[in-house]
């Protein structure tokens, strides 16, 4: 069971960092994966001095997935990351009171997706049947696979799944050891485009496209953090917000900050990563509408009503305990013009 005391500790451990900090507040930032085009507006949120002018000093780590920044979060050891909203319902399903929930939500539809070879036989869900499937255990897409076969009507038995690891993913799928793989849209397919596989040879379904009701990753907090912090935290998810806006109006600017920290990266495969992210996921019609960051209530009911169809609930859910909006600001700074 988990052990809140640790986040206590924690808290005190920030404050006291706090503390030494001269006029800026340190604030670790898990995410949930590496540093690849879709995490460039914190880095150009931090290089354009918008969680500076929050009075935060963001140092922002890589994850190894979009599960891996929950416990980091809840422990205490990190006051905020990036992660899937759905697995953190049934990780506080399964850890009641641990000091975690969401507190904005950045991709509205979840990225979550089947990515498949035409040339292997994929294009459509049913083709899954009688391949081979490639599935990184700690994957967000591959955690909610199961909404995704009920919804198509797949028989998971007759599916082949192969345990694989994030690195060999897509060289598996490329060298056509599976058929297709769980992951990312934008991650997957871009990577596949690297290793020499066509766009136009992909297939790409996405699980949101085929009656997958649910959001994707949201800023999660530690909540004893937050609550002895509540103006930092407003202050990282405008700051957090800007970063986004910014990012959308100018790609290529925003993939600069994300160089300096990967100076590996191709600029021109991240800078595609990036769009591809903001079109499918980020910038939504309700975004448009809304504004960055919050959820719809009853399409939060509707996901937890789906979540019951693949995963039975210890405890009753509810949604206030998996997003709470009352960080976000409400100065009109979500707003996207």
């Amino acid at each position: 069971m988990f052990h809140p005391k640790s986040a206590v500790i924690a808290t005190l451990a920030f404050t006291f960092s706090a503390a030494l900090a001269q006029g800026e507040t340190k604030i670790p930032f898990a995410l949930d994966w590496k540093f690849e085009g879709p995490s460039a507006p914190y880095f150009l949120a931090i290089d354009d001095g918008l969680y500076g002018a929050a009075g935060l000093d963001v140092e922002i780590s890589e994850g190894k997935g979009s599960l891996d920044a929950i416990p980091k979060v809840a422990t205490g050891a990190y006051p905020v990351g990036f992660a899937d909203i759905n697995s953190l319902m049934k990780f506080l399903d399964q850890n009641p009171g641990a000091p975690v929930t969401a507190v904005m939500m950045v991709y509205d539809k979840p990225p979550f997706a089947v990515v498949g070879r035409k040339d292997l036989g994929i294009n459509a869900p049913k083709d899954l049947e009688g391949k081979i499937l490639g599935a990184p255990p700690p994957d967000g897409a591959w955690a909610q696979f199961p909404i995704f076969a009920k919804e198509t009507g797949l028989d998971i038995t007759k599916i082949k799944v192969e345990p694989v690891g994030f690195p060999v993913r897509e060289p598996m799928l490329a060298e056509g050891k599976v058929d297709a793989v769980t992951g990312f849209s934008f991650s997957s397919t871009l990577n596949l485009k690297r290793l020499g596989v066509p766009l136009d040879q992909q297939s790409v379904l996405l699980m949101a496209d085929y009656g997958v009701a649910l959001y994707g990753n949201a800023i999660i907090v530690n909540t004893d953090y937050a609550k002895a912090h509540p103006d930092e935290i407003t202050g990282f998810i405008k700051a957090t917000a800007e970063g986004w806006k910014a990012a959308i109006a100018d790609p290529g600017t925003a993939v600069d900050a994300l160089i300096k920290r990967n100076p590996a990266a191709d600029k021109a495969l991240e800078t595609e990563r990036l769009q591809m992210a903001i079109d499918a996921n980020v910038l939504t019609d309700f975004v448009k509408e809304h504004g960055i960051g919050s959820i719809d209530p009853a399409r939060m009911d509707a996901a937890i009503e789906q979540t019951k169809l693949v995963y039975e609930f210890t405890h009753t859910p509810d949604a206030r305990v998996y997003f709470d909006s009352s960080y976000l600001p409400t100065d009109g700074s979500l707003k996207i013009d």
